[in-house]
């Protein structure tokens, strides 16, 4: 899976291979805190990504995707394309 950032030049290519429990060793803590709010609707955290501005969380919910920066705000309409 690519993870692109529209807008940025660079892609960003899976290394890790983890489960969602896994992944989330690797938040900041004010991630962890954006993400358990958003556990309760359903979302669940997908990946991690470390981008030129951080590590920026990837949580899913169907076809509905989430970003967390590492201060933990949250982007309900991230700018990103995933493909498989």
């Amino acid at each position: 899976m690519l993870f692109l950032v529209s807008g940025m030049t660079q892609k960003y290519e899976r290394k890790l291979v983890l489960d969602p429990n896994q992944w989330w060793e690797h938040l900041s803590m004010a991630q962890k805190f954006s993400a358990n709010s958003l556990f309760q609707y359903g979302y669940q955290l997908q990946f991690i990504r470390q981008t030129d501005k951080g590590k920026l969380a990837v949580l899913m919910r169907d076809d509905d995707i989430i970003t967390l920066n590492e201060e933990g705000d949250i982007d309900s309409d991230p700018d990103i394309v995933l493909r498989n």
